[in-house]
């Protein structure tokens, strides 16, 4: 039994505080629900970080959509693709056969510069926050295997120019290597350019069983994994062996490799996470990130592009809605949909979102699908 996507839908991604949870969640709602061509669902998996009680049951009256099971998720940054798996999982269970997916997130309202550390973990009461977590990955990274500045910026200048092609994205203005290098610092060595931005944002998908639909898209595979304990025995940078754990498991469930992959939907948060993830998914040894991105290798018209939607830090990144922002945009590319951005022949595509901020473990979650094929 295999499981798929009939329909995707989004908001446009940005700043948008005069936009509430329900408004924007309508939007991407109505399309996916379109896209898939149904008029109801079995039951829905929604997802969202920052969100109060009931968002997702207050979002989905909008569109009368009540009376089914309604499951919210939280797992930081991976929240909305944990949703998209726990779905698939119920579909191909035959515990239901249509699930409309959601996140939902609306970062403005709570926060106007970096998300707030919990103060109950270490990090917190250092005041570390996340750009200081990556930018220590991005120093275990140099002391590994050197790590070339103009690498990070080219992560940035890539997924920019991608983003430029994506009408939803919230930042589509093209940046250069200097403009990047000489923003300003953030948490050395990664500057304001390589840090991706709050945002507001809905995200949905709908997942049901084979209905022989050509356009529908399969679900090759689906790995969900959390953190191990995080006690400096790895050599590796920060949430490296958890993304390679999940991606082994995926990889193994589709009977593919990451060679077979014609583009990559990753987490780049950061610029250092897109460079550790693609050597985690496999794409190249660890240390050959920075020589990968260099090459033109991830860049549209490149052999396997990698954030073609723009990424996080061009999309934007509205934590509960990220994953199935990623997973749109895999299952437009394998249909032929993406516009300008269109990665041409594409039949398999990759997303891996990892989401981290707990402290003691080696990330609180990561997901990686494999679409098509």
């Amino acid at each position: 039994m295999n499981a798929f996507v009939y329909g995707v839908g989004t908001s446009h991604f940005g700043r948008q505080p005069d936009v509430s949870p329900p408004a924007l969640a309508q939007r991407a709602i109505l399309e996916a629900l379109g896209d898939a061509d149904v008029d109801s669902v079995d039951a829905v998996y929604a997802g969202t970080v920052f969100g109060a009680p009931g968002t997702a049951q207050r979002a989905l009256q909008s569109v009368g959509i009540t009376g089914v099971p309604i499951l919210t998720f939280e797992n930081a940054c991976a929240t909305s693709t944990t949703a998209f798996h726990e779905a698939r999982q119920a579909v191909l269970s035959g515990r239901y056969e249509t699930v409309l997916c959601l996140g939902v997130e609306t970062m403005t309202a709570h926060f106007s510069g970096p998300i707030t550390p919990e103060e109950t973990d270490a990090e917190g009461r250092a005041g570390l926050a996340l750009p200081g977590v990556y930018a220590m990955v991005a120093s275990r990274y140099q002391y590994l295997h050197g790590l070339d500045v103009d690498a990070l910026a080219a992560v940035s200048v890539k997924n920019r120019r991608h983003g430029s092609l994506n009408p939803r994205a919230q930042h589509g203005k093209q940046v250069t290597a200097e403009e990047v290098l000489t923003s300003r610092m953030v948490a050395d060595p990664l500057t304001l350019l390589q840090c991706c931005d709050i945002s507001d944002a809905a995200t949905a998908a709908v997942v049901g069983a084979d209905r022989g639909n050509a356009r529908d898209v399969r679900i090759a595979a689906s790995a969900l994994r959390s953190g191990e304990l995080w006690d400096h025995r790895s050599r590796h940078p920060w949430g490296y062996e958890l993304m390679g754990r999940v991606a082994t498991a995926a990889w193994e469930e589709a009977g593919i490799g990451p060679s077979d992959v014609d583009l990559f939907e990753v987490h780049d948060a950061f610029t250092i996470g897109e460079i550790t993830a693609t050597e985690a998914l496999g794409l190249t040894e660890p240390g050959g990130g920075g020589d990968l991105v260099l090459s033109g290798h991830t860049s549209l018209g490149g052999r396997q592009p990698v954030n073609p939607s723009g990424g996080l830090l061009s999309r934007g990144h509205p934590l509960g809605a990220t994953g199935l922002a990623q997973i749109a945009e895999g299952v437009w590319q394998l249909r032929g949909e993406a516009g300008e951005r269109q990665v041409q022949g594409a039949r398999v595509a990759a997303v891996e979102t990892m989401g981290g901020g707990t402290a003691g473990i080696d990330g609180n979650g990561c997901v990686v699908v494999v679409l098509g094929g």
